[in-house]
């Protein structure tokens, strides 16, 4: 079982930026995906971004050149960073993790992130 925290959303402008976190309850080191995941108003969730255990990113097209997830091993944690923010990117943002041992998926609660002028 591993429970998943998020942290860091809030109001920013477009163009602006913003760090989101995950936090875990145990060691992410046998966790084989790891990731983020939005749904905005309205709108069913979709992908941001995963990372594996070795440390591969993959992106949704929406984000590539503007997001990158990053991986802590050692510490637990699991960070979106978002820069050249749009309004689109506006939704809760799920942390997300998946052991293919088990055939197990995780979500956290989520964080709001509000694109706005």
């Amino acid at each position: 079982q591993v429970q998943l925290v998020e942290s860091g959303g809030g109001l920013v402008q477009p163009g602006g930026s913003l760090r989101v976190s995950c936090t875990t309850s145990r060691s992410i080191f046998s966790i084989d995906i790891m990731g983020w995941y939005r749904q905005a108003p309205g709108k069913q969730r979709e992908l941001v971004a995963t990372i594996t255990r070795s440390g591969s990113p993959n992106y949704a097209d929406s984000g590539k050149g503007r997001f990158t997830i990053f991986r802590d091993n050692a510490k637990n944690t699991v960070d979106l960073q978002m820069n050249s923010l749009k309004p689109e990117d506006t939704g809760i943002y799920y942390c997300y993790a998946k052991t293919y041992v088990g055939g197990m998926d995780y979500w956290g609660k989520g964080t709001l992130v509000t694109v706005s002028s």
